[in-house]
Formats: C-alpha cells, structure tokens, sequence
C-alpha cells in the first residue's frame, strides 16, 4: 500500500503505553499477577530500569516467594524459573525498585468455592498440603498504600483466583483501590479486564488496554511490526 494509517484505538493504545514504556513520571507503580512468571519475564526485566515499585501477585508470586527459601506447599511453581527470580530481586535491590510479595495468603487444599480456607500470616510458611490462591488482608493494605502514593499505574494480572468468589477478595480490592486513585491508570490482560468489570470500575480507569500479549511486548522495549510499518509511513 503507499500509505497506511492507525485508527484512533491504535493511537490511543500507543499513546498511553508510551507513557509507561519511554519516559514514565516518578513514582510509577506496576501491579503483575497471573500464573507464571515466565510469561511476565522480559516484561519484568524491562521494568526493572523503569518503574519505581512493582507489586506481585497471583500464582506467580509463589514462585519468587519460594525463591526467597519460604515453604509455599503445594502452590503453584515454576521451579525452572527460581534462578531468574532471584536474579531478579537481586538486580531490583541493586536498581532500588522496591518489588513487594505478599506478606500474608489465603490458601485452600482445593480450588472449590465451599473449600476450608485458612489464614497463612506473616512469617507463616504454607503447609504441604495447601496452596496459596489469594492474598492475604495485610498484603491488601500495603497495596493499598502503594497505589494511593502512584502517579502512574499499570496492572495486569490478578491477584488470585479470581474466578472462585471464595478467593476473589485481594483482586477486587485491588481493582477497587486503582479506580479511587489519582493516578494515570493502565490496565491491561483479558483477567484483569475481567475483574475490573466484576468489580464495576471499569469506566474509572484511564486507559484499559485491548492490546494484549502486544501491549506488555511493547512495554518490555519490543519492536512492534505493525507499529514500525506505520512509523515508516
């Protein structure tokens, strides 16, 4: 074609995670949750040298808690991925972004909505049998505190199993937490979007990007080729 163009949805997209990418203001805050960390990794490695603080969250925080020698029981691990976890705590430490785990859970032997769930509070490891599938009320409330104190904020990935009303509590707070900020606000990821709506805060969020997996490629410094096609042009 001689020319080519993005519509108005591509701009704004650009817009907003440019924000974030290339020259985010002080203070920038990134949420990450979701199963595993080897999706969020380049990501993650990126962010390192851009954001201020990076909260964790969802199954993926297992894996990095187990990194720092806690017993997480049964949760979820990417044992593959526990060398690169401590990488990159070390080289958050080095940097001086502050990346926060949970501190307390809510853990289950099951993932059923009736199940028995218990408390695992700080300095508690989680018994053999038990998984970790929410974050705990004190983890909430140091999120909360973070979130308050942003000036820009993108979040993806859910803080548990959001889809089981029993473990849906640290999620919600959190969506809830980032529609009352008075920060820019991204979001991003088909669960978070989800919860969002769940939590009907939606339309209080700045931008909710439909990007996708293109959006945290474009976040982590990738070359986008329909992006660049349009620079070209």
């Amino acid at each position: 074609m001689p020319f080519a163009v993005g519509g108005l949805l591509l701009k704004k997209e650009i817009d907003f995670l440019s924000l974030a990418a290339e020259n985010p203001p002080d203070d920038y805050l990134v949420i990450l949750g979701g199963a595993k960390v080897s999706d969020k990794l380049p990501l993650l490695t990126h962010l390192l040298d851009k954001a201020d603080t990076i909260l964790i969250g969802g199954a993926m925080a297992y894996t990095f808690l187990k990194a720092t020698g806690m017993n997480v029981g049964a949760s979820r691990v990417e044992n593959e991925c526990l060398d690169l976890c401590r990488e990159l705590l070390r080289k958050g430490e080095a940097n001086g972004v502050r990346l926060l785990l949970p501190r307390d859970h809510f853990a289950a032997t099951k993932i059923e909505p009736n199940i028995t769930v218990r408390i695992i509070k700080p300095g508690e490891e989680i018994p053999g049998v038990m998984m970790g599938l929410d974050i705990g009320p004190e983890t909430v409330e140091l999120y909360q505190g973070e979130i308050g104190r942003a000036k820009l904020i993108f979040w993806n990935g859910p803080m548990g199993v959001f889809e089981v009303a029993t473990f849906a509590g640290g999620t919600m707070e959190i969506a809830a937490a980032i529609a009352a900020a008075s920060a820019t606000t991204i979001v991003g990821g088909g669960d978070s979007i989800a919860a969002l709506h769940q939590a009907g805060v939606a339309d209080k969020i700045s931008h909710i990007s439909t990007g996708g997996g293109a959006a945290l490629e474009f976040l982590a410094g990738d070359k986008l080729p329909g992006i660049e096609a349009l620079a070209e042009a």
